[in-house]
Formats: C-alpha cells, sequence, structure tokens
C-alpha cells in the first residue's frame, strides 16, 4: 500500500523528481486532455484523495471526498472491518487545476470505509457541490459507472505529491493479496509510466478519454517479495501466485452504484449490493 516506509524513502528523491518535472511541464502548452490537470484532486496529510460525485449528483448534494481505506484517520482497517456511517471532522485541502491550494473542506461523516475486496472510504463533507464551487470554484470528479477495459488510457493524479502519472490500463487481476489484506479485480497498469511512489494511496485513476473516475489507485511491488507488506502478489482462479516488482494497482470504485438508492444514500443491504457489508450485517 502506497502508505508505508515508502512514502519516507521517497521523499527527497521525489522531490528532485518533481523540481525537473515541474521546469519542464512550465515549458509546454496548455493540455487539455482529461486526466492532464488537477481538476476534483485533493491531499490529505498523508495520502491523496478526491473531490467525487456520481453521475445522477446534484448540485445541492453534501458533497463526497474518496480515499484509500488504509489512508483512515483511524490508521489500518482489519479484514473483514466495514465502517458505515461514522462521524468524523477530517480536514481536507483541494486543489485548483493548476495544483495551487484552493481553500479547505471538512468532513462529517464517513458514510464507507473498507480494505476488503476494495480499498476505499467514502467521506461526507460539510458543504454542498454548490458551496464548494461558490466558494472555492472546485469541481468534482464523475466516477464511472464501470471498470475500465484492458488498455484504456488512464492517469493517477497525486494530490499529496501535486504529481500526474500516465499510463494504460494493463488488465484486471481477479485477487491480489497484501499482508493480510485480499482484493478483488484489481487494476493493474501497463508500466512504463505509472510507477507510483508513497504519498498516491487514495490518487483517483481518471480516463484520459472520458475524464472519468475509473478505479482509485492503492498499491504497488516494490522489492520482488510474495504477498507481505508493500509487495502485493497476484493469484490466479487456480490459486497460483505470480510476483510482478514494480508493478502497481489500483482498486474498483463502480461497485458504488450498486449500492445507492434513489436518494444517493450507500445501502449495503440492497439486492445486488456488491460492496462488503460489517459482520453480523
Amino acid at each position: 500500500m502506497k502508505l508505508f516506509r515508502s512514502l519516507l524513502a521517497a521523499t527527497a528523491a521525489a522531490s528532485l523528481t518533481l523540481l525537473g518535472a515541474t521546469t519542464a511541464q512550465a515549458a509546454q502548452p496548455a493540455v487539455q486532455t482529461p486526466g492532464a490537470d488537477f481538476t476534483g484532486i485533493a491531499a490529505l496529510s498523508n495520502c491523496s484523495a478526491s473531490l467525487v460525485r456520481y453521475a445522477e449528483s446534484v448540485s445541492t448534494d453534501s458533497a463526497l471526498v474518496l480515499t484509500n481505506g488504509h489512508c483512515y484517520e483511524g490508521g489500518f482497517l482489519q479484514p473483514g472491518q466495514v465502517l458505515v456511517n461514522k462521524a468524523s471532522s477530517r480536514s481536507i485541502t483541494l486543489l485548483r487545476p493548476d495544483s495551487s491550494r484552493a481553500g479547505t473542506i471538512r468532513v462529517n461523516r464517513i458514510l464507507f470505509g473498507t480494505m476488503t475486496k476494495t480499498d476505499m472510504i467514502v467521506y461526507r463533507i460539510n458543504e454542498s457541490y454548490a458551496s464548494i464551487k461558490s466558494r472555492l470554484n472546485v469541481s468534482p470528479l464523475t466516477l464511472a459507472k464501470q471498470g475500465p477495459a484492458d488498455g484504456a488510457g488512464m492517469a493517477v493524479v497525486s494530490g499529496y505529491w501535486k504529481r500526474i502519472y500516465t499510463c494504460s490500463v494493463q488488465k484486471t487481476i481477479p485477487t491480489l493479496r497484501e499482508g493480510d489484506w485480499t482484493w478483488q479485480n484489481s487494476i493493474k497498469y501497463q508500466q512504463p509510466g505509472c510507477e507510483t511512489i508513497g504519498g498516491t494511496s487514495g490518487s483517483p485513476v481518471v480516463s484520459t478519454t472520458t475524464g472519468e473516475m475509473i478505479g482509485i489507485n492503492n498499491t504497488g511491488n516494490e522489492d520482488g517479495e510474495t504477498c507481505t507488506i508493500n509487495n502485493p502478489c497476484e493469484v490466479d482462479a487456480n490459486g497460483n501466485v505470480t510476483v510482478d516488482q514494480g508493478a502497481a494497482y489500483g482498486q474498483q470504485t463502480w461497485w458504488l452504484y450498486t449500492c445507492l438508492t434513489a436518494t444517493r444514500a450507500i445501502d449495503l443491504n440492497k439486492s445486488g449490493c456488491q460492496l462488503p457489508k460489517p459482520a453480523g450485517r
């Protein structure tokens, strides 16, 4: 998971890399390709994140922010643990398209959070999309209703590092294991281009065709180890384990739509809901 020791180890090197990237980008003309700027991007104290909306959201809805479950302010969630409707008061920084700081928003509730099957947490903000647009001039990303196809163009947009990685989807991995955690239908990135580092956890995976959020960045195999922390392994239907050092992965977010009610609330008991439920529900 891109929050561990790699965050500290990468700080000095990444800072130098970013200085070079900023200089190069400054000499380039503005690019209008989706995923080429920081629209809807947010930064946490330990991770990246994004301001998001459903396709059906309206401007008066309470705004939502999406990041990884392992970026939760209370620490890592245990396997099988699911947070639902939990109070929170986390502060989140929103960025402008040029990556400068737009301002701060505050969470009032965790609607859903887990590190089981997928790795995400959905925060509800204490103001509406319309209020954020009026106050900070920040617009959300729209969540895609389906996972990405193999070969689809994508960008990982990190608010923590103010850095954009661009590549394509290599394939979907049926089972990905890291330490005690297991994720399903993980998105594997085609390299080179998306060699994500610590601090990129929670970054949206954005379609460079539609601009929609098609996944959420969360991990990569750093050392070539097998199924250990920072070294996820791929498991096929027969239980065969594959290790791909340097590979990076994201998790599915479209499953949220399978659990939405008509009022855009998350109902884990809804028929067809593909998100995990808390134990006993």
